[in-house]
């Protein structure tokens, strides 16, 4: 009796012991099953984007000089006065301008009289050579060839003088308009309708005009109608900004100024003129806004958003998990050839190719990649094919995937 009892005692504790390494061993292989956060898949709209800074600029900026020399005798306008074309916007000194009128007026008034006196002496030789020629007709006796030589040619010598006071006259009136034009030029007038931006001039300030055009102030037009924003995009995004100037997608942008307030505008212009900056091209693109309401003003720096492609309610695919790549020893067998280098779909791994065709190719299969699901103990690939891309998510094309699918994006630590 007492040796059945050991017996059972001994089988009892093999046993126990049995359990106690059953136990551990199926807690030892659930510590060793990783862990990983999932993302879901989900639908919704999704809009594609191109990011860059510009600048708010007038949509036109006139240059207001002035072509004559001399101090500031009074002005008229200020910065942000509104201007109408032809309005007065200051004043020159025009002493020196009417002293010029007044003694080009005189000379003229000469001039016109010395034609009136080379007139009057061409025709008291006329008459002399009248006279001459009758008296030459009753007899040669009268009057000696070289008498009437003199007479004739006096007469040519005349008229010849008459061209040249006529002449005279119209180099007087000449003289004139320049200088009554110069006077002009002292009152400082609008060209256009707009607004003043900038005034360079102070009253009493000198001006030389003798060797470039003094700027005086600078005018805006319509510029409490619309503005324009001059942004510089990378020329890798420039195919997708001109595809949205096509199918006029807008442009969303905010300013500093007002961080609250979301702007709207349009492509109007992408220009053909590249700026390098450290090896990197950028070209101008152009976006015309309205500023109805006056808050954009001249030199603001904007954030601009260039709309390339809108989706709604479409399957989105988050890009964490598009940039998950997994261990090779949490991965399926079937599948482990995609980590293993055969394939390569990290985004952030992209092989660069030798040859342009081979770079082509390469840029065509970016649409196709490979995300990762979880089916315990392993994880398994699913290929999918994506399209229009945000921050945060991805639009499914074509994939084995269905709403609320959880996708890999990251393991647990």
């Amino acid at each position: 009796m007492r040796y059945l009892v050991r017996i059972l005692i001994l089988l009892v504790f093999v046993a126990a012991i049995g359990f106690g390494v059953m136990k551990g061993r199926e807690v030892w292989e659930k510590r060793q099953i990783p862990s990983f956060r999932t993302a879901k898949v989900t639908r919704g709209s999704l809009v594609s984007v191109v990011n860059s800074t510009g600048e708010v600029k007038p949509v036109l900026s006139v240059s207001v000089g002035t072509f004559v020399s001399g101090p500031i005798q009074e002005l008229h306008v200020d910065f942000n006065d509104t201007v109408e074309k032809g309005q007065l916007m200051a004043e020159i000194d025009p002493r020196l301008f009417e002293a010029a009128v007044a003694q080009d007026r005189a000379v003229l008034g000469i001039r016109q009289a010395e034609v009136k006196r080379v007139e009057s002496d061409l025709a008291l030789a006329k008459l002399d050579l009248d006279r001459t020629n009758r008296l030459r007709d009753q007899g040669e006796g009268f009057v000696s060839q070289v008498e009437l030589d003199q007479f004739r040619f006096k007469v040519e010598s005349l008229e010849a003088q008459v061209k040249i006071a006529v002449a005279g006259v119209d180099q007087a009136e000449a003289g004139l308009l320049n200088s009554e034009a110069n006077l002009a030029y002292t009152r400082i007038v609008s060209p256009v309708d707009g607004v003043v931006i900038d005034r360079k001039i102070e009253p009493g300030q000198t001006l030389a005009a003798q060797f470039q055009t003094p700027e005086l102030f600078v005018v805006a037009p319509d510029l409490r109608e619309e503005m324009h924003l001059f942004a510089s995009v990378d020329e890798a995004d420039i195919g997708l900004i001109r595809q949205a100037s096509e199918k006029s997608q807008p442009v969303l942008f905010s300013v500093d100024a007002y961080p609250d307030d979301l702007f709207t505008g349009q492509i109007v212009q992408i220009r053909m003129s590249p700026v390098v900056m450290q090896n990197v091209v950028t070209y101008p693109v152009i976006v015309s806004t309205k500023n109805t309401d006056q808050k954009l003003m001249p030199g603001m720096t904007a954030s601009l958003s260039f709309q390339t492609g809108k989706r709604d309610e479409c399957l989105r695919i988050p890009n964490a998990a598009l940039r998950f790549f997994p261990e090779v020893q949490h991965v399926r067998e079937e599948d482990k050839y995609l980590v293993l280098g055969v394939v390569n779909e990290n985004e952030d791994d992209l092989v660069v190719e030798e040859s342009a065709e081979e770079k082509a190719a390469l840029a065509a299969k970016r649409s196709q990649r490979y995300v990762w699901v979880w089916e315990s103990p392993k994880l398994r690939a699913v290929p999918v094919t994506i399209g229009l891309r945000d921050s945060k998510w991805s639009e499914l094309i074509s994939g084995e995937l269905q709403l609320d699918d959880e996708l890999v994006v990251t393991k647990k630590q």
